[in-house]
């Protein structure tokens, strides 16, 4: 069932249910207004004619008004005095005797010309009883009346009313509707596409600024991930034509057990780069959907930074860059050894790649506050300014994203990303004012 059906039909429900409400009160108080006018000037009457003594069985008969009756009872209910037209007493003997006070009562009175629907006040008063009466057909038609009123109107009444909830719905249903055609229309042939904007600041135009903005950023992550794709594809095709040309030279001709190694050493170290680039990119990919998993255990960070420091040991020398440690014995954290040393690798990496001959790569660690920082600096050139911004993006390079002189793929810093936010922590770069660079890990304890 159409949403706006649904809201029709609940509308007209309880319009059906409040209709009902409000004609039934208003016809049960219509009645008891009535009924309470008429006790009035009954009670009026009675006092009335009781204590003016004009009642006189004698005087040939009781004149009172055409809706109006009266009679004056004996002790055993015989008619002391009557009004016209009444043909027997108001009240049987057994209800005169039973009498001990004024009381009402309701019956159809008969009278010469034909019944009559009546209300009746009896007031006993010692040797007689005065018994005042009205007809009650004017109140019964003027209920009545009300009562066709309701049952014509009612209906009327909600039938309009459910027309207009079906035009009102209808109407802020509408912009839903074109909105849903709208967003149907966009596909990943058009991801600029986007809905028209509402002239209103209602929720319905709040919800089309809310879907324009979230197909901004499914827009900018599949520009992201094709941009990934698009990356990893050009980062592939370079180790994998260096190892198959390899592999050609190899096998065009006889070649010596010397020249056979040269090229299966080449071959390898090929290998290793696309067995860490795929290893880098499913970290990514792992991280990217939030699945990147971490194994908390105690460690203590100053073994964790010297294994890290000495797998690069050699090429730091060989590059002429000391490498400084400033880790407090003894300090230790909670975190995964394996990622955080995996992306302090990283670092370091990064860090040996831009710094020259002669400079320093400084590795400190410290807490502060149940926070654990781990701050890798350089004394090279630093970021450029503008690539700040987008340094931990993947494949991100300071010099170009097609630059291959390092032999950087520009997935570091984006690991380093990856594994801070895996730890619930943050990465942060920036340039040092005596010129270099600091890429800083931050991971709760």
């Amino acid at each position: 069932m159409r949403l706006r059906t649904r809201l029709t039909l609940v509308s007209a429900g309880l319009m059906a249910v409040v209709l009902a409400g409000v004609g039934t009160f208003l016809f049960l108080r219509l009645q008891a207004d009535l009924q309470a006018a008429v006790d009035v000037g009954l009670r009026a009457r009675a006092e009335s004619l009781a204590g003016g003594g004009v009642l006189d069985a004698t005087a040939g008969g009781l004149i009172e008004a055409d809706e109006a009756f009266t009679q004056l009872l004996g002790p055993d209910g015989e008619i002391v005095g009557s009004s016209f037209g009444l043909p027997g007493p108001l009240l049987s003997p057994s209800e005169v005797t039973a009498l001990d006070k004024p009381r009402f009562f309701d019956r159809t009175v008969r009278t010469a010309e034909e019944p009559v629907p009546a209300r009746l006040f009896a007031v006993p008063g010692g040797a007689t009883t005065l018994v005042v009466g009205a007809s009650l057909e004017e109140q019964r038609e003027a209920v009545g009346r009300l009562g066709l009123l309701l049952m014509i109107g009612g209906p009327l009444a909600l039938f309009l009313a459910t027309g207009v909830g079906w035009l009102v719905a209808g109407a802020a249903l509408g912009p839903v509707e074109r909105m849903r055609a709208e967003a149907a229309a966009i596909s990943a042939s058009e991801p600029g596409r986007r809905l028209a904007r509402a002239e209103t600041r209602d929720e319905i135009g709040r919800l089309g600024e809310t879907l324009n903005l979230m197909l901004d950023r499914l827009e900018e992550a599949l520009a992201r991930e094709r941009r990934l794709v698009d990356e990893a594809s050009h980062e592939l095709r370079t180790p994998l034509a260096n190892l198959r040309a390899e592999l050609e030279l190899a096998l065009r001709r006889a070649r010596t057990p010397q020249e056979l190694e040269r090229a299966l050493r080449s071959a390898s170290e090929e290998t290793d780069r696309l067995v860490r680039l795929a290893e880098d990119l499913l970290v990514l990919a792992r991280a990217d959907r939030g699945r990147l998993p971490v194994r908390r255990e105690p460690v203590e960070l100053l073994p964790l930074v010297d294994a890290a420091v000495e797998a690069l040991s050699t090429r730091a020398a060989r590059g002429g860059v000391s490498v400084e440690r400033l880790v407090p014995g003894g300090l230790r954290a909670s975190l995964d050894p394996l990622r955080v040393r995996q992306a302090l690798g990283n670092l370091l990496d990064n860090a040996l790649r831009s710094t020259p001959s002669g400079g320093r790569v400084v590795v400190e660690a410290a807490s502060s506050d149940g926070v654990l920082s781990l701050e890798v600096r350089d004394s090279g050139e630093g970021f450029p300014e503008s690539f700040l911004a987008d340094a931990f993006e993947a494949f991100a390079r300071p010099d170009g994203p097609r630059s291959r002189h390092d032999g950087g793929t520009g997935l570091g810093l984006a690991i380093v990303r990856a594994v801070a936010e895996a730890h619930g922590g943050e990465a942060e770069a920036r340039n040092l004012p005596e010129g270099g660079a600091s890429v800083t890990l931050r991971i709760p304890e």
